[in-house]
């Protein structure tokens, strides 16, 4: 029997804080030798064929540590630079072998079914004649080797390693795999760093490969370090934001126990300042004096101002456009002013008018020295819809909270005075309403989604005064859920799931632009907009007290940008608060997606299943971002 010990580094040996290659067997990338392609002589063309081994894994390997591939077609080379190569590539194969765990197996490169160290191999394929010289590469893999056993120990006698646990993910019986050893080691240094050891460590590691036993002992000897709290984070790369500002939003790391996930939750809540473009943490090398852990972060400020614009087109809604301007950094602690104008021209049965909106919005990071973020809005508006008519301004005023990365409260107080008319009857209103919300991202990107859920809930007490006094409660709520299909990005499932109830007052003494619609782009595709649900005698929308609404798209990319989706939407509106699935209404359709780095180019085509009495028979949407 021969017992081979492996220490870290290298396929035997290798100083302490060298980087760790694959274990157990040299590392599997190409090795760094004088350049074979510096051999002169006239370019020789070579085709390269890999020989199956009978492991997909193993296979996959060679290819990719092979010199010959990679090289042959970016960097020509004559007879005396293949050989060199090939010579190059049995070392790397026989370390892609021992990284796979084939410690007895034996590297196979033949040129023109000569091995490259034939003598004068050179000169006899100098001598050949045209065509490509066929060029085989593979392994005779031999046996593959498993783990016989997995420890770990303290790298400093009596030191305390318990926290970093069993070794996960490694064991008796499974294959000895470089890939497997380097994530049981990675493995027990996350355990320890998330018990707030930012040092944590394995400064070495003693693999034993008994070819007898044809298995392997791995032990990992592991430093956990001390553990440590953060110290006052510092901030550098800043010019024109308020130092205090940032002291105060990075500071709330200061005093928590290390973790690396608290660490980057803080950077995040730094860039979501919005005067950033991008924001870095280096954690120190060492703790400070007090026995704390510094931190910095490194940021790059932004162009504080920026201008954009959208448009979207509905048939029988009509055009939208939509244009802002906004300052990110107003007064100089990332004060976020936004203007925006948006017009659009209704093309509904019965309705051609302009519509428009102006609003200005001011969020302002840190309020009054609360980790919250104040909103205020004033909007005024004109509204021309089939529905109803609606001139108005509204005003309001609301602090968010940020609990937990994906999780926002938010609570303030909204007014709102105007007139609306519909059909033979004129409102003058004001309202009063204390909205309480509270939304959930966990998806992973905010314009593009493919894994992830979202959730939104908005529940609004509100007080009308005016012609029809009354009070009533209106509650909001969606949600959707992002599935990637292919792994890659490339079919996306989204769900989406919708209701709306309004308690407390009669359909009547709600004014209309409350009461909830379906249909249009954003509901139920196919359906004019706002078309499902009760009807007025003259067989316009009425609106209702309760919405149900549901959607499903399959979202394929084609090619490069290119993609397409198919879409299912559902929808009812109900008379009363609670009146469940009256009136569902289905629509249908194909639609075609172009990605951009602002959200995709959507249109959409769409026809309902069962159509409204007066609606079209089809509905076309054209615009940026997802439906949902």
């Amino acid at each position: 029997m021969l017992i081979l010990p492996l220490l870290l580094g290298t396929a035997w040996a290798q100083p302490a804080g060298a980087p760790v290659p694959a274990p157990g067997a040299e590392d599997p990338r190409p090795s760094a030798a004088p350049n074979p392609d510096d051999a002169d002589g006239p370019v020789l063309p070579y085709e390269v064929t890999v020989a199956p081994t009978g492991s997909g894994q193993l296979d996959d390997a060679i290819e990719t540590v092979s010199v010959l591939r990679r090289l042959r077609e970016n960097a020509p080379t004559s007879a005396e630079g293949l050989v060199a190569r090939a010579l190059q590539d049995l070392e790397n194969i026989r370390k892609a072998l021992r990284s796979e765990g084939y410690y007895a197996g034996t590297p196979r490169v033949t040129i023109a079914g000569e091995p490259p160290n034939a003598p004068q191999l050179a000169q006899r394929l100098q001598a050949r004649g045209p065509g490509p010289v066929p060029v085989v590469i593979g392994a005779e893999a031999g046996p593959l080797y498993r783990i016989a056993s997995v420890t770990t120990r303290p790298s400093v006698e009596d030191e305390d390693i318990s926290e970093a646990g069993e070794v996960a993910g490694l064991g008796p019986g499974d294959p000895a795999r470089a890939a497997a050893v380097n994530e049981a080691q990675e493995t027990l240094v996350t355990r320890l760093r998330e018990a707030g050891r930012p040092f944590a460590g394995v400064p070495r590691r003693e693999i034993t490969v008994d070819h007898d036993a044809r298995n392997m002992e791995v032990v990992y000897f592991v430093q956990p370090g001390p553990r440590a709290r953060f110290a006052q984070p510092a901030v550098e790369g800043s010019e024109n934001v308020d130092p205090a500002l940032l002291r105060r939003a990075s500071g709330v790391l200061a005093g928590e126990v290390y973790s690396p996930q608290e660490l980057d939750r803080v950077r995040r809540d730094v860039l979501a300042l919005g005067v950033f473009g991008t924001v870095r943490a280096r954690v120190g090398e060492r703790l400070d004096p007090d026995g704390r852990l510094p931190v910095t972060f490194l940021v790059s400020e932004r162009p504080f101002r920026a201008i954009g614009g959208t448009a979207a087109y509905e048939t029988r809604y009509g055009p939208t456009l939509r244009a802002y301007w906004e300052h990110r950094n107003l007064f100089g602690a990332a004060e976020r002013l936004r203007l925006e104008g948006e017009v659009s021209r209704t093309t509904q049965r019965g309705v051609s008018d302009t519509g428009y909106r102006v609003s200005a919005n001011l969020r302002q990071p840190w309020f009054a020295g609360l980790n919250a973020t104040a909103v205020t809005d004033i909007t005024i508006l004109r509204e021309r819809l089939l529905a109803y008519d609606r001139d108005a301004i509204t005003a309001g005023f609301s602090l968010e909270r940020k609990i937990d990365p994906r999780v926002t409260l938010s609570a303030g107080i909204t007014g709102e005075v105007g007139n609306t008319s519909e059909l033979d009857l004129d409102l003058r209103y004001t309202l009063l309403s204390l909205p309480l919300g509270a939304r959930f991202d966990g998806t992973d990107n905010v314009l593009d989604p493919s894994r992830g859920y979202r959730a939104n809930l908005l529940i609004a007490p509100t007080i009308s005064l005016g012609d029809a006094s009354s009070t009533f409660v209106r509650v909001r709520g969606t949600g959707s859920a992002y599935f990637d299909l292919s792994g890659d990005k490339g079919s996306i499932l989204a769900l989406r799931a919708g209701f709306g109830t309004l308690a407390g007052a009669e359909a009547g003494q709600v004014p209309p632009h409350l009461r909830f619609y379906a249909g249009g782009g954003g509901s139920v595709r196919g359906y004019d907009f706002q078309s499902i649900g009760p009807r007025r005698r003259d067989q316009s929308p009425r609106g209702g007290l309760s919405l149900l609404e549901a959607g499903i798209e399959l979202r394929q990319r084609i090619t490069g940008p290119y993609g397409v989706a198919l879409f299912m939407d559902a929808g009812s509106v109900g008379e009363s608060a609670a009146s469940g699935f009256g009136d569902l209404r289905i629509g249908a359709g194909v639609g075609f997606r172009y990605a951009t780095a602002i959200g995709p180019i959507r249109a959409d085509f769409a026809v309902p299943l069962s159509k409204v009495p007066g609606s079209s028979g089809y509905g076309i949407y054209v615009g940026i971002g997802q439906a949902f």
